[in-house]
């Protein structure tokens, strides 16, 4: 993988070669090498397997270049990429690529400019997970699989089920998911910006889904962290567990419920429905659900959303964008009431230029709009992972934190509900009539149980669950047409003793 040191001298040479061409006023270097290094997990206990499978990485380096060029007609703006080559040859490839692709865009302003907030988060990267050996991977991939067989193996509701280990094996035992390291390196310079920035990141994510498939019961698990120290079974033994507890499940009849939203179903609506309607360039496009509804409330006064791109030890945490601006928080609805926009350069800049940008975002004035469209967001995401050099930046969150203001445990949210569904697992979670409409639909999966009370008016009792039999079912699958403001508005009421209200099923 392509150091620093090369990377800072690529855009510094780039930055300078280009802007010394005819007809261009403003450049933006942007260099970056990323790696994705992968190992699949696939353990059969009754079907002869590997357990971990497929280790591969993934590679690339390049530069990519956005110009703006003085043209009798106005002003184009252009970009262009190059792989593989960051000598003069490759720049100058680069450069060719963005002058034939440059066009007019009435609505550009600028390339980012310098923010008045200094960068704040630096050399937090685990030089360890940069350069992991290949065996490391391998046996981070075992880790998770062994973690997940000691917890089967210690169950005693499995030991009742199956009568020695031949048995055991004939129940279905499956583990099966993943576990990818992601390396990041960057370095960015701008005619606005020419002092080379550079950043460095790395993360471990592993995503387990296991299954007792004699009995048809599954459970999901997951982990995520920055530092290879850091990384345990954890995942692994979440999901064996989850599976474990939802043998002897129970169907749901359809009817109204109150309904717990697990973490991956939260963490699912968030970047699914949530966050794209608090995106400037959905805003812009008049999409958001929140049209015109800064400094107002959309939800609960209990509930607070913000994004923290600078949070120390967080998986989503940079110290600078693809922009070469610093990354901070974006307060996005503060107890209730819509207070910021995820945002970069562009969207930021079009938005407070467009006549129609009060209807738009509502707020009292410019100040207070220009004080919600902070451009802290500006990355080149790849679907992979990785800054990458061949795109232009687009909005994306970091760290997305949801508080409510009134912290509670599962045990006691659990007992207020009394009687309801937990619902731990959701996916193909998409709006069904627009994102502005705030209908949606989703399916439930995995990790989910009936709440079911054993309170009494005189004698009070713990909260029993029960696992929910196939939750795939059209008893449980159904479309659930929620709108977004509304099922922000209840998502805490604020008051003590008193359960979130009910969605139909």
């Amino acid at each position: 993988m392509r150091d620093l040191g090369e990377l800072s001298r690529a855009a510094e040479q780039a930055l300078g070669w280009a802007r010394a061409q005819p007809g261009v006023s403003e450049v933006e270097a942007f260099v970056s090498a990323n790696a994705a290094l992968l190992t699949r997990l696939n353990y059969t206990s009754h079907i002869p397997c590997n357990g971990v499978e497929e280790p591969k990485s993934v590679e690339s380096y390049g530069i990519g270049l956005q110009i703006v060029l003085d043209a009798p007609g106005g002003r184009r703006l252009g970009f262009g990429s190059e792989p593989n080559d960051l000598s003069v040859s490759g720049i100058e490839r680069a450069f060719d690529k963005a002058r034939r692709a440059a066009v007019a865009d009435p609505d550009f302003v600028s390339l980012p400019r310098p923010l008045a907030a200094p960068r704040t988060l630096s050399d937090y990267h685990d030089p360890a997970l940069m350069r992991v050996s290949d065996e490391r991977l391998v046996e981070a991939g075992w880790t998770i699989i062994g973690g997940a067989l000691r917890t089967f193996l210690a169950s005693s509701r499995l030991a009742d089920l199956a009568d020695g280990e031949e048995a055991l094996r004939r129940l279905g035992l499956i583990i099966s998911g993943d576990v990818t390291m992601i390396q990041e390196r960057m370095a960015i310079a701008s005619t606005a910006m020419p002092h080379v920035q550079t950043d460095e990141t790395t993360l471990i994510t592993s995503f387990v889904t296991s299954m007792v498939e004699a009995h048809a019961a599954k459970g999901s698990g997951w982990s995520t962290g920055t530092r290879l120290d850091d990384f345990s079974d954890e995942a692994g033994g979440e999901a064996a567990r989850a599976a474990i507890a939802a043998l002897g499940g129970t169907r749901v009849p359809s009817g109204r419920y109150t309904v717990v939203f697990g973490r991956q179903p939260v963490a699912d609506i968030l970047n699914d429905l949530v966050l794209p309607a608090c995106n400037a360039e959905t805003f812009y496009a008049s999409a958001s659900p929140f049209l015109g509804r800064l400094g107002r409330r959309v939800a609960s006064s209990a509930l607070s959303i913000y994004d923290h791109g600078a949070m120390p030890g967080m998986m989503g945490s940079k110290g600078i964008t693809c922009e070469g601006l610093p990354t901070g928080r974006t307060d996005l609805i503060r107890e209730g009431v819509l207070t910021g926009c995820l945002s970069c350069w562009y969207e930021t800049e079009r938005l407070m230029r467009d006549p129609q940008r009060a209807d738009k975002l509502g707020g009292a004035d410019d100040a207070v709009r220009a004080a919600a469209l902070v451009p802290r967001n500006g990355f080149r995401f790849g679907a992979g992972g990785g800054r990458q050099f061949a795109s232009r930046p687009s909005i994306a969150a970091t760290n997305v934190v949801v508080e409510g203001a009134e912290p509670l445990d599962r045990d006691e949210l659990f007992r207020r509900v009394g009687n309801g569904l937990y619902v731990g697992r959701i996916w193909y979670t998409y709006p069904i009539n627009g994102l502005r409409a705030g209908d949606f639909t989703c399916t439930v999966t995995a990790d989910s149980y009936m709440i079911r009370s054993a309170t009494s008016a005189s004698t009070p009792s713990p909260t029993s669950r029960t696992p929910v039999a196939d939750p795939r079912l059209p008893a449980i699958a159904r479309a659930c047409r929620v709108q977004i403001i509304r099922m922000l508005a209840h998502a805490g009421s604020g008051q003590p003793g008193r359960p979130p209200r009910p969605a139909t099923w």
